[in-house]
């Protein structure tokens, strides 16, 4: 059964607080085999003229993620997360994030599209700091696979 079309410009309400910290900042960047010293070292980050150690682009992702989770999980909208793979994703920077940003989300379904019987949505994340100040958009594409014909 196709998602409900009204859901599209639904928003949801913004996520606590996330505090970003330089070592998780410098785990990330491990992790994703990223050797940048700006994302390890504050004094490489300061000479690109950032206050602090800055974040690979991805890491907002482990943030956005969460967020549109509480999206999933609504259960009006009915989606079978049993189904559900990542179809894509796009991130539109206003700013590195860096350590000590204190980030929240606002998570707003972008689009419902039915193609060839899968439910395809996006989900937009609104990432802003403390101030209220976008730092970065992201957007998830999930799509849901048509249930199997019995």
């Amino acid at each position: 059964m196709a998602l409900d079309q009204s859901f599209v410009g639904r928003t949801y309400p913004p996520t606590p607080a996330y505090e970003v910290g330089r070592e998780k900042i410098r785990e990330f960047a491990e992790a994703v085999g990223d050797t940048h010293p700006a994302y390890v070292d504050r004094e490489a980050a300061r000479a690109l003229g950032h206050a602090d150690v800055i974040a690979p682009p991805t890491f907002v992702f482990s943030i956005t993620y969460r967020a549109a989770g509480v999206v999933v999980q609504d259960s009006q909208l009915g989606l079978d997360y049993s189904r559900v793979v990542h179809g894509d994703q796009k991130f539109s920077y206003v700013r590195p994030v860096r350590a000590g940003d204190r980030l929240t989300v606002t998570s707003t379904i972008e689009s419902i599209k039915s193609l060839a019987g899968n439910d395809v949505l996006d989900i937009r994340g609104d990432v802003h700091d403390e101030a209220g100040e976008l730092v970065v958009t992201a957007v998830t594409k999930l799509v849901a696979r048509a249930a199997e014909e019995a």
